[in-house]
């Protein structure tokens, strides 16, 4: 009789679609701007410069990926997948020592700009209601980034790989049955640097499996260590589907 029990509990929670739930959040947009990004490389003898002011950025299609699992309505386990790449042109009005390596005065230039980002999160919703949903968790982030000076006559590239943690944090309010906004991010800072990524926004879902997502992100923060200088600001116009399988 124990052993009936058991395996009735355990079909209940199977077929029960509020025990454990797999979202798949994809994410795509324009990168329209950068605030700032200031970028000293090596940090002591390297020559600082703002790649936002000093250069033009090509606009830039992104893509981000989320899978999040929630059991019991408040855990939720995710893994993100966030490349971005940015392509800077133009001169500088001063000589700039990058890398080791001198880049003339008023000579064409390139700058490739990578910040990778994979990043593994549990969040606790300590509010699950019908209208209000708000959490916090912890981020483990690895950090994927490089950054090269391209022109005629050099070629060379500073990349860094690193972990960071973050705290996570999720707020969302629905007016309505359909219609969600939606507050949420990562972000923490210490004395070598800062991390934030942060999006706000709306959601509407179109049925209980399919709903569709807009807003802006922004990704501010840098690093301040013996090797490397760089804190930059960029910012998303982004829009996204939210799958429910």
């Amino acid at each position: 009789m124990g052993s009936r029990k058991i395996i009735f509990f355990i079909l209940m929670l199977c077929s029960s679609p509020l025990y454990a739930q797999f979202r798949l959040d994809l994410e795509s947009g324009v990168v329209f701007g950068t605030n700032y990004n200031k970028v000293r490389i090596p940090n002591v003898g390297g020559t600082q410069v703002n790649l936002a002011n000093d250069l033009s950025i090509d606009p830039k299609i992104f893509y981000r990926i989320r899978g999040t699992y929630t059991i019991a309505k408040r855990h939720n386990i995710s893994a993100l997948y966030a490349p971005l790449s940015v392509k800077y042109h133009g001169t500088f009005d001063k000589n700039v020592n990058f890398n080791g390596i001198s880049y003339a005065a008023g000579q064409p230039l390139e700058v490739f700009y990578k910040f990778n980002s994979y990043r593994l999160t549990y969040r606790y919703d300590f509010v699950a209601k019908t209208r209000w949903r708000v959490g916090l968790g912890l981020t483990a982030k690895i950090r994927d980034a490089d950054v090269r000076f391209k022109n005629e006559s050099n070629d060379t590239h500073f990349d860094n790989v690193g972990f960071v943690p973050l705290v996570n944090f999720y707020a969302s309010y629905k007016p309505s049955y359909r219609w969600s906004v939606i507050l949420e991010g990562d972000a923490l800072a210490a004395k070598q640097g800062r991390a934030e990524d942060i999006f706000v926004g709306a959601a509407y879902q179109v049925n209980p499996k399919f709903g569709i997502k807009a807003g802006y992100r922004v990704v501010e923060g840098g690093a301040d260590s013996d090797e490397v200088y760089n804190f930059n600001w960029i910012n998303y116009a982004s829009v996204g589907v939210l799958l429910t399988l």
